[in-house]
């Protein structure tokens, strides 16, 4: 099922994006952190269920629900944090086509997230109404979702022909503290990534290694996928390799593994896709974009194919696009770094 979220609280946005990615089968679509934006959204991008604040900026719960229910509408499960307090406020959204609301907020003695467990009954029970197959929680995060503490922050790079200078340039140019986990996935055979992580560490302030089965994405070190098969986050937030799908020339591809953090991922964090032949990439990054990623491509005059920049670029899953110089800036900058 094809969910959104709004939400004004970034922690307690985080932590839902927790849940909904111990589900099997839910992906979330898109985010909005105020109401105008939940509407121009959703008329967009229509979801089978949004997940939505009650206490939203600019137009509140009820206002917001009116938007979506006059002009795209679509099942709507309301959060608020507080059912005695906000009663009335419930009851008017639902009145302008909200299905159903739930108590969620995080608690300020442990950061816990307080009603996880009603948010699954729910979206099961929405499942069944609207048609969809009943949820599974994923076991791998039974007992972990509740903790809304997040992984650091996360540069998914993407490159093919051209990709290992471009690369190179990019990663000298970035500090050695970074506060920033940074995976690389460049079209190599296996037969030669260990070289290039070898090659990409002389020459970076950042620890460049092979990103091993299991592993997790760690601050101030650059991972780069190892072998022939696919490299992909589970839900779990470790990285795994996959040899689906098979029948896909690109190995590993940049698709599968962006597509993966747009599903599993519960930051906000940043991508971008470098020169390369073909279309790989363009499908991830737009789906990274939609989830509220900063999405990059470089630009056509610094690559030296520009093919899947490019199909980024005609996707509309790019937000920037860069000449290569300005890219290293451009990651310094969204982290919060000169």
């Amino acid at each position: 099922m094809r969910l959104a979220i709004a939400h004004h609280d970034a922690r307690t946005l985080d932590a839902l994006k927790l849940i909904v990615a111990a589900i099997a089968g839910y992906d979330i679509s898109w985010i909005a952190a105020d109401g105008a934006e939940a509407v121009r959204k959703c008329q967009k991008e229509k979801p089978e269920l949004l997940l939505l604040d009650l206490a939203l900026p600019i137009l509140d719960g009820s206002r917001t629900t009116n938007g979506i229910m006059k002009s795209c509408p679509c099942a709507i499960l309301l959060l608020t944090d507080s059912v005695e307090a906000n009663a009335a406020k419930v009851f008017e959204a639902m009145g302008q086509g909200a299905l159903d609301a739930v108590r969620v907020f995080l608690e300020k003695s442990t950061g816990k997230l307080n009603g996880e467990a009603d948010i699954i009954k729910k979206l099961a029970t929405i499942g069944k109404l609207i048609g969809k197959v009943e949820i599974q929680v994923k076991a791998p995060f039974k007992g972990k979702i509740t903790n809304p503490e997040l992984p650091p922050p996360l540069v998914a790079i993407g490159a093919s022909t051209g990709g290992p200078k471009a690369l190179s340039i990019i990663l000298a140019a970035l500090p050695k503290v970074l506060g920033a986990a940074v995976i690389i996935i460049q079209h190599v055979d296996e037969q030669f990534s260990r070289s290039l992580a070898e090659w990409l560490n002389n020459q970076s302030g950042l620890k460049v290694v092979l990103a091993g089965e299991g592993e997790r994405p760690k601050i101030d070190t650059v991972l780069v996928a190892s072998t022939n098969d696919h490299l992909i986050l589970d839900a779990d937030l470790t990285l795994r390799y996959t040899k689906e799908p098979r029948d896909y020339p690109y190995r590993p591809s940049v698709d599968v593994f962006f597509e993966s953090l747009a599903r599993h991922w519960p930051r906000r964090d940043m991508a971008v896709l470098l020169t390369g032949m073909g279309r790989d990439g363009a499908s991830g990054l737009t789906a990274l974009r939609k989830a509220g990623w900063h999405t990059i491509a470089q630009d056509e005059k610094t690559s030296v194919v520009y093919g899947m920049p490019a199909a980024a670029v005609e996707m509309g899953g790019a937000m920037d696009i860069l000449p290569l110089d300005r890219i290293a800036p451009a990651i310094m900058k969204h982290m919060g770094r000169k």
